[in-house]
């Protein structure tokens, strides 16, 4: 019979059998060699019957021409197996459901806690002497900080945890060693950021960068200075696109080091 023949036989649009054909799962009896019409046998119906329910039930086309030439036996066990699978899925995504609120309430107070955390730093750090700026505009760049971890408590709240916003872990691999960055500026043994920050603070728009400062004991308020850092160089280049990360730890040598890495093209 011809294909629109076995299609109203199998109750289906002629366009899924030339599909079930093109993946080679329901091949023509046979094809005119002139007119390269597809011709069907009505025993492939029996065929068409299985594919269909193997596909409804979220078989694989691997796994249907696997089955196609099986017993009925053998077809409604692998139907057990699938079944098993997806109850499976199913259980797990209801623990998922169950944990998803407390995740959202546990990610809020560790955001929190951080926000807390440096806020308490940035209080507690004197930044003219550092940075060579006023209090009036330190005050601005630690109300940023605050800021900047409301905004991440109310998104999450309103959209949960959609990645927008991370907290990040220290890496265990030093920025320096990274070969997908390069160093495109660098101070050491310096006492102050102010006395070479109009050297380095213009950046490119829409690049990526990392600065890498190894401190000595006496600056031992790492959140705060990062902070301010990070906060000095947003303003510094505001309306540009840019990707900032700030690596701050001790020294070895207790000298001071700055770097300014880029990220490769």
């Amino acid at each position: 019979m011809t294909i629109k023949d076995f299609a109203r036989l199998c109750d289906c649009n002629p366009q899924t059998l030339r599909y079930y054909d093109r993946v080679g799962l329901l091949k023509p009896a046979r094809i005119d060699a002139y007119s390269g019409y597809r011709y069907y046998d009505k025993e492939q119906a029996l065929d068409f019957v299985k594919i269909r329910n193997l596909q409804s039930a979220g078989f694989s086309i691997a796994e249907i021409k696997e089955l196609l030439n099986r017993e009925n036996d053998e077809v409604l066990r692998a139907f057990d197996r699938k079944i098993m699978e997806q109850e499976e899925k199913l259980s797990k995504m209801k623990m998922v459901r169950l944990s998803y609120l407390s995740e959202m309430e546990q990610m809020k107070e560790k955001l929190e806690e951080i926000r807390k955390q440096i806020r308490r730093s940035m209080d507690e750090y004197d930044a003219s002497e550092e940075f060579g700026i006023e209090k009036d505009e330190y005050t601005k760049i630690a109300e940023n900080v605050d800021t900047y971890f409301e905004e991440a408590l109310n998104w999450i709240e309103e959209n949960g945890l959609d990645g927008k916003y991370e907290l990040t872990k220290n890496s265990d691999i030093d920025p320096l060693n990274d070969l997908s960055y390069e160093a495109i500026y660098e101070k050491h043994g310096w006492n102050n950021v102010r006395d070479f920050y109009e050297e380095f603070f213009d950046l490119k728009d829409k690049e990526e960068y990392v600065l890498v400062f190894r401190l000595n004991k006496d600056k031992d308020t790492h959140m705060a200075f990062a902070n301010t850092m990070l906060n000095m160089l947003l303003k510094d280049n505001e309306g540009k696109e840019r990707k900032l990360g700030c690596s701050v730890d001790s020294s070895d040598d207790g000298e001071n080091h700055f770097w300014l890495l880029r990220k490769k093209a």
